[in-house]
């Protein structure tokens, strides 16, 4: 990936797939049928477990398609303490071990969020302290550090929904506190839109801050019943908050042309989260993204 492009990928997420193994979710043989032929050549690992873990398999499953991997995705907790790293650092290694082998780049780091996906109650307080946020701070350099020297993987850090981390200030907060060497952002465009953030502001003051992409939209009008109802991310998720380009928010033209600006090869991966969906419902929204996406761009492919 050596030109100066944006190239666009697809992930799990897409296919409705959240979790390892899961009955509601598409099969995995079937998902990377499906990326193949709605015309895709780069995807991410999604949950550890979901595709296979075995290597040599893997590769074998991803070059019969003509497929190659961008990221892995762990999962961390380091705002509740230095000890988080314990916890954290066993799953993130395989993830690593995984990604390394396919020839992936890149590891998407998403934090713990603050709620119960079921029920909404809050696990514990929405807001960060000194001490927490320090925390915080010291466990993702400590994993960006250990994931390039290990694996010469970089952390790309994915604000979210219902985390700690995802209005534009929490993320301004910690790109100010953390190593660039070891820490970039996953701007993730429907996770910052729900969440009150600039995709634009933050590509425009932070250009050598952004990694990677993943590329989404947010139903404005859904949105506003979110907040009007305190919904937890999976309710909104079930509401249909999350949209089909070009139907929401942000607009991804303005996005895509602000990062063929940064004159620098970046992945932008496609994801739609829609957990659970119907097994015949992903396919064709990937595809009509796919050529929207690549309508956007003048310097955007797909490989």
């Amino acid at each position: 990936m050596t030109e100066n492009k944006l190239i666009i990928g697809t992930a799990p997420d897409s296919w409705g797939v959240w979790f390892a193994d899961d009955p509601k979710q598409t099969p995995w043989e079937r998902f990377l049928d499906e990326v193949a032929e709605s015309g895709y050549k780069w995807i991410e690992l999604g949950p550890y477990g979901y595709l296979p873990t075995d290597p040599a398999r893997l590769a074998e499953e991803l070059k019969q398609r003509d497929l190659k991997v961008t990221a892995g995705t762990v999962f961390t907790a380091f705002h509740r303490g230095l000890d988080q790293w314990e916890t954290a650092w066993e799953p993130a290694r395989k993830v690593a071990e995984l990604t390394a082998a396919m020839g992936g780049e890149h590891i998407v780091v998403i934090p713990a969020m603050w709620r119960d996906d079921v029920t909404g109650e809050a696990v514990e307080s929405g807001t960060l302290g000194e001490k927490a946020w320090s925390d915080l701070f010291t466990g993702h350099n400590r994993l960006g550090r250990t994931l390039l020297e290990d694996f010469g993987l970089k952390q790309q850090f994915h604000s979210h929904a219902d985390s700690h981390v995802g209005a534009q200030q929490d993320i301004e907060t910690l790109l100010g506190a953390t190593d660039p060497q070891y820490l970039n952002l996953c701007l993730d465009t429907g996770h910052a839109e729900y969440c009150g953030a600039s995709s634009l502001d933050l590509i425009k003051n932070y250009p050598d801050r952004i990694g990677y992409l993943h590329l989404k939209q947010i139903n404005p009008d859904i949105l506003k019943k979110v907040n009007e109802e305190n919904m937890t991310w999976a309710a909104a998720n079930l509401a249909g908050v999350m949209t089909e380009p070009p139907n929401g928010l942000p607009d991804l033209r303005a996005v895509i042309e602000a990062v063929e600006a940064l004159n620098r090869p970046i992945f932008g991966i496609v994801e739609q989260d829609m957990y659970p969906v119907a097994f015949d419902v992903p396919m064709p929204i990937a595809k009509r993204t796919r050529n929207y996406l690549l309508s956007c761009g003048s310097r955007t492919a797909v490989s």
